[in-house]
């Protein structure tokens, strides 16, 4: 039989940690409704551009823009989105076995792969297994600001026009809804679905699409205005992908700090059962052995 102090012990312990994981419960919640606000509030916008990026695109003749012609040479790069702190259930592992399988059958086609990595979990992954990285970034937090995932696009941008990468893949976990989550591969550069094909199956389906066919005069000419216009979206997508893993960052930490609270409260019920077990037996022991000296000195 349980030792009742060590019992009330360890209920005291779990106690406290139901308490922990029950306050960060209520962090995540409150930070998951800033989050989603900032996610959703983005998707007309970044929708919006990419209709526009299309319909410039159309509309324009003699069109020689380098983020939109496939590169034959340079390495594929892949840019993982992770987060900077853990208690979030499956949500690293899951983006980060995606980037791995999609690592893995690159390199079997014998395409090089320059793997780039956003998250302090992410970035420790790939340092145990060994991977090399390209750009290694810990320091954006969950409520990631543009000027911060700009300067990350633009460096891609930079890298894709000089030739160094072939194309740019960002893989990270999209956000849906608050029940569904999943993580994706969507393909950045080249800038794709502008002709009207579909993307490709490695894409999530974010990637602008043509217009409506409506005839629209554009002022200045559609390939002056694309030479701003396509940077901006890339910035935009990007900042679109950031946005999606931070509410699902904090959607996953605040499923998995419920069901840590609901199992300490399990653990309590259950020490509690042993607890009142043991405390039981032990007043049964004192009267059978009040009992039994009453009847030897009677």
């Amino acid at each position: 039989m349980a030792n009742r102090r060590d019992l009330v012990k360890r209920r005291k312990s779990v106690r406290n940690i139901r308490k922990i994981t029950r306050t960060m419960q209520l962090i995540a919640t409150a930070r998951f409704q800033a989050a989603m606000s900032r996610a959703i509030a983005t998707k007309p916008y970044a929708s919006t551009m990419g209709n526009m990026v299309a319909a410039a695109a159309q509309s324009a003749t003699n069109l020689d823009q380098p983020l939109l012609k496939v590169n034959d040479s340079g390495q594929t790069a892949i840019l993982v989105l992770t987060s900077n702190r853990g208690f979030c259930g499956g949500y690293n592992g899951n983006v980060l076995r995606l980037a791995m399988e999609t690592v893995a059958g690159k390199k079997s086609d014998g395409i090089d792969v320059s793997l780039n990595a956003v998250g302090k979990k992410g970035i420790a992954y790939l340092r145990f297994l060994g991977e090399e990285m390209d750009m290694q970034d810990g320091s954006i937090e969950e409520q990631p600001r543009f000027e911060q995932v700009s300067g990350i696009a633009d460096s891609m941008m930079e890298a894709y026009r000089e030739k160094r990468i072939a194309s740019l893949h960002v893989c990270y976990m999209q956000f849906i809804s608050t029940g569904v989550q999943k993580p994706v591969i969507t393909q950045l550069l080249p800038i794709a679905g502008l002709d009207g094909a579909e993307d490709d199956a490695e894409s999530n389906g974010e990637a602008p699409k043509p217009g409506t066919g409506t005839k629209i005069d554009f002022s200045p000419e559609p390939a002056e205005l694309l030479d701003e216009l396509l940077p901006a979206s890339v910035r935009m997508r990007l900042f679109q992908c950031f946005t999606d893993a931070a509410a699902s960052e904090q959607v996953a930490r605040m499923i998995a700090m419920k069901a840590a609270t609901d199992a300490a409260g399990d653990m309590i019920k259950l020490l509690t059962q042993k607890y009142n077990r043991a405390r039981q037996t032990a007043i049964t022991m004192e009267l059978l052995d009040i009992i039994g000296g009453a009847a030897a000195i009677s």
